[in-house]
This record gives structure tokens, C-alpha cells and sequence, in this order.
């Protein structure tokens, strides 16, 4: 009588054929390997770009700032227009969230796709930082995207005031018409759906990750 069980066993091994995952790498694959995983080093100049791109935009800041000082508050001390202020104001509130943008995908993106940066304990260390992948870092981006839209189309608001049916220009000379900010509504609603769907999508990626841990963890118990 032949005994069949051997053969049926799940870690018979009688072929002489080793898991996929056991089997080294040759030279040229392991070169190969490596030099892929090297090549993220290729994005560290975009960063550092980056980096440049914000110092300009504190230059921006900065000269808004005295615009708003030295002509809108100080140009005529006695004929201070609210809106104009509020205006000028949100332009630099507009500028500070581009360079919340630009930090978390400078920090965020190296973090994620380059190397580690060790602040771990520093007590200037960002909260999000701890726990930043790819999918959270895509949400906060959204999340800012949609910040930096709704800076916009509250300055839009501001501008047109009471606009009927016709166009209207501005005194910086800005035409809007109830068409241009009908899309703007729109493209901002896009940007929300956008954003509800990355925050959904990494939700269910967690909750999956979560049930095959526990699945893993019974498995073995």
C-alpha cells in the first residue's frame, strides 16, 4: 500500500524546488537593485529647489506686507478702505498656506520617498511626521489645496460684491463675470470631492491593513 500523506503534505519538498523568495540574485540583478534604490537620491535637487522656491516666497510676503504698511494703511492714514485691507491680507494669508504647502512636501516627500530625517525627540518635531506615508501625505496636500481655494474664492466674493448680470472690474483691473465665478465654485467643489475621496480611500486601506493584522494575529494563536 503506498503511503500518500508524504506527497500531500504542504512542506514536502521531494522535487528539489526551493520557494521563489529563496532563490539568490545574480550579480547583475542585485547591481540592478541597488542602483534603482540609489536613484531616489535623484529627487534631493527637487526638494532643495523647493527649499529655494519658499525662500521666494518669503521675499513675496515680505513685500506685500509693506505694500499693505506703507500704501494701504499709512498711504492715507484718514481714507482706509476695510476692503482693501481685507484683500491684501488675505493675498498674505494666501502666500503663508503656499508655504505650508511647499514645507509638507518638502519634508513630507523626502521623508516618504528619499531617506529618513532622524528629529525623533526634537521638540520642534511636526506631529504628522511621526506617522507620514504616502496616503496621508496625499490628504494633508488635498486638504491644503482646498485652503489655498477657498482663500481665492473668498478674495472672488470680496471683489465682485453685489455683481448682477454683467462683468465687473476691479480697481487692479481683474474682470470677473457670474460664468468665471460660477467655475470657480465648481473647480473649489471638485477639489472637496477630491479631497473626501483621498481621506475615504486611505480610511478603507487602514481598516484593511487592520483586519488582515488581526486575521494574522488568530492565525497564529
Amino acid at each position: 500500500m503506498v503511503d500518500v500523506t508524504s506527497t500531500s503534505h504542504p512542506d514536502h519538498t521531494d522535487h528539489g524546488i526551493a520557494p521563489l523568495e529563496a532563490r539568490p540574485q545574480n550579480s547583475w540583478a542585485r547591481a540592478i537593485g541597488s542602483l534603482i534604490f540609489v536613484s531616489r537620491w535623484l529627487q534631493a535637487p527637487l526638494y532643495l529647489g523647493l527649499i529655494v522656491a519658499q525662500l521666494v516666497y518669503v521675499v513675496v510676503f515680505m513685500v506685500e506686507l509693506w505694500h499693505l504698511i506703507a500704501e494701504d494703511v499709512f498711504g492715507d492714514i484718514t481714507h482706509i478702505e476695510e476692503a482693501t485691507i481685507m484683500l491684501t491680507v488675505l493675498g498674505l494669508i494666501d502666500v503663508v498656506m503656499i508655504a505650508n504647502l511647499l514645507i509638507m512636501v518638502i519634508i513630507g516627500g523626502y521623508e516618504t520617498f528619499v531617506s529618513r530625517i532622524n528629529v525623533d525627540g526634537h521638540p520642534d518635531q511636526p506631529e504628522w511626521l511621526s506617522h507620514v506615508n504616502a496616503n496621508v501625505l496625499k490628504v494633508k496636500l488635498a486638504m491644503a489645496i482646498i485652503g489655498i481655494s477657498s482663500i481665492h474664492l473668498l478674495k472672488t466674493f470680496i471683489e465682485v460684491g453685489g455683481m448682477t448680470e454683467t462683468a465687473i472690474n476691479t480697481e487692479d483691473g481683474e474682470k470677473y463675470t457670474p460664468t468665471g465665478v460660477l467655475w470657480q465654485v465648481v473647480i473649489h467643489m471638485v477639489f472637496i470631492v477630491s479631497a473626501v475621496a483621498l481621506a475615504w480611500i486611505d480610511k478603507m486601506s487602514q481598516s484593511t491593513a487592520k483586519a488582515a493584522h488581526a486575521a494574522a494575529q488568530t492565525s497564529a494563536h
